[in-house]
């Protein structure tokens, strides 16, 4: 029976899960049996992950491939897409205009759910917690129009809606920790006191990899679900903050400050080219909210802790257990 291709669309620090997501689906960390699959990174660069991938994995070289194509250029999915039995959607951004996000997070999902649909491909979307096609925040409202244009287009996709995520390449908690370098405190607004359900990276790997396997029954369950994802514990801002100082081994204080202030920052800041100091209003405005899982899912959604139970014998992992093991190299 030849491999089934799994194809893992998308970059950004979206697609960094890529090499967690490949790792996991040419070297699953499971004694179940599962089949053979070949990984296709697909993006606008795809082929420096490529080369890191094969060097890291020499031993699945040959299940490792590289297409480029442009999500918000339709013609160049479809043929990309060709021959794969699941797509996964990465498809995201940290910072831009309005229009960017919608350009990527809402019109480029949707082309890559309809040239998956076109091959008969099954979905797999991250999206995030907090998506909703009405809100005033343009992360979060393009990714809900997203999953409402890939619901509409695919309608057996998988939606998986992670809270903040953590690995080796997150773009939080590292960057907190090099910030701590160079200011006396870090700042927390409205004392800091929303609350976030990080998960770590490898355990949505995980899933996206069980999801992947070509099993009818794991498919029948999946199939047109929403997964939010979220890890063991919830902190609130403020606590992040104390934490990744804790784990960066800084004597800082974490200062309060009034969402005003933060907005006046966001506005300076969209003025500027993205750096280590950039924040913008909207990601102010987020932090007015809490971000973390639907403790009772509804008949639309699965539970992202027994899923991983079910499949790999182990719940999320903790992010103490993993933060101190890449925060220290700070």
């Amino acid at each position: 029976m030849p491999a089934q291709k799994v194809v893992i669309c998308g970059a950004g620090f979206l697609g960094e899960y890529r090499k967690h997501i490949a790792r996991n689906i040419v070297s699953p960390a499971t004694k179940a049996s599962v089949p053979e699959r070949i990984v296709q990174l697909s993006s606008r660069n795809p082929a420096r992950l490529l080369q890191t991938l094969q060097k890291d994995l020499p031993q699945a070289v040959t299940r490792l491939q590289a297409t480029p194509l442009d999500i918000t250029k339709p013609e160049t999915l479809a043929p990309a897409f060709e021959g794969a039995h699941t797509v996964v959607s990465l498809v995201g951004l940290m910072h831009g205009k309005p229009e960017d996000f919608e350009r990527a997070q809402w019109r480029g999902a949707e082309n890559v759910a309809k040239a998956a649909k076109e091959v008969g491909a099954r979905l797999i979307h991250i999206s995030a917690i907090g998506a909703n096609p009405a809100s005033e925040i343009a992360y979060w409202r393009t990714k809900g129009l997203g999953e409402e244009a890939v619901r509409s287009v695919h309608s057996n996709a998988t939606i998986i809606r992670p809270s903040l995520v953590f690995g080796p390449e997150d773009d939080f908690f590292n960057r907190f920790s090099k910030l701590s370098i160079f200011l006396p405190f870090l700042p927390v607004f409205g004392g800091g006191q929303s609350k976030f359900q990080p998960v770590y990276v490898d355990d949505i790997a995980k899933a996206v990899e069980v999801m992947s396997r070509g099993d009818p029954e794991v498919e029948k369950k999946v199939s047109g679900k929403i997964i939010e994802a979220g890890g063991p514990r919830v902190y609130t801002y403020y606590d992040l903050m104390v934490t990744v100082l804790k784990y960066s081994h800084r004597n800082r204080l974490v200062i309060s400050f009034p969402y005003w202030m933060g907005m006046m920052q966001g506005f300076a800041g969209e003025m500027l080219p993205p750096n280590l100091f950039t924040v913008t209003r909207d990601q102010i405005r987020q932090l007015g909210y809490d971000n973390i899982i639907n403790p009772n899912p509804g008949p639309g959604e699965i539970s992202f802790d027994k899923f991983l139970q079910e499949h790999y014998s182990h719940s999320p992992t903790p992010l103490i257990g993993i933060l101190p093991s890449y925060l220290g190299l700070y």
